[in-house]
């Protein structure tokens, strides 16, 4: 099945279940999660996180990278 047959597929069945919600509750949460879709993710980042990508870009910048298999070296345990 094609990626855009399945997210068709996906939307009609949350189409449906929707409209059997009975539940202001679930509603509501769904309203809420619908919400923070426009949320810009940057301002629900803690500023330790932000600190660290600004570090990320600087160090990009100039140059201190590491190619994909050293990176996979270094994260091997967590991947």
């Amino acid at each position: 099945m094609k990626t855009e047959s399945i997210i068709q597929s996906k939307k009609l069945e949350l189409i449906q279940w929707l409209s059997t919600i009975d539940d202001i509750t679930v509603l509501n949460k769904i309203f809420e999660l619908k919400k923070q879709e426009n949320i810009d993710w940057w301002n629900s980042i803690s500023e330790l996180e932000k600190q660290s990508i600004e570090q990320g870009l600087q160090e990009a910048e100039n140059g201190k990278l590491n190619n994909h298999s050293k990176a996979k070296q270094l994260y091997e345990k967590w991947l």
